[in-house]
């Protein structure tokens, strides 16, 4: 079985979505639930896009590109949130706002996507 990026992206979705729902229940059974609803919202809402993406992979030329930084960036910064509910620490030093200027890299990809002439299906 041969996968590309771009089922990787959806297999990377549905992980997402898991993870969120998993962050979600954690942050309602904590004493503090303020960095694991963080992780799991960021995850939650980074999914669905991904699907989008994966939908629209051969009609927006950016798609790739804007799979690859929302993925790395969510996982930057639901990472660091979790590891510092557990670890009482963050992966490094900044890599929350890292990771959400990668975020933000991908939604301004997705922006550009409407813009640039589309790919021919």
């Amino acid at each position: 079985m041969s996968f590309s990026f771009r089922s990787t992206s959806l297999l990377i979705a549905g992980l997402m979505g898991l993870t969120g729902i998993v962050a979600a229940a954690a942050a309602s059974h904590g004493s503090d639930p303020r960095l694991m609803a963080g992780a799991s919202a960021m995850c939650l809402a980074h999914a669905p896009a991904l699907i989008a993406l994966y939908s629209a992979w051969r009609s927006v030329r950016t798609a790739p590109l804007a799979a690859l930084l929302m993925i790395a960036g969510t996982a930057l910064f639901a990472g660091d949130l979790v590891m510092r509910h557990f670890a009482g620490h963050g992966l490094f030093p900044m890599s929350a706002p890292t990771g959400g200027v990668i975020m933000m890299s991908g939604w301004l990809a997705v922006a550009l996507g409407a813009v640039l002439p589309r790919n021919e299906a």
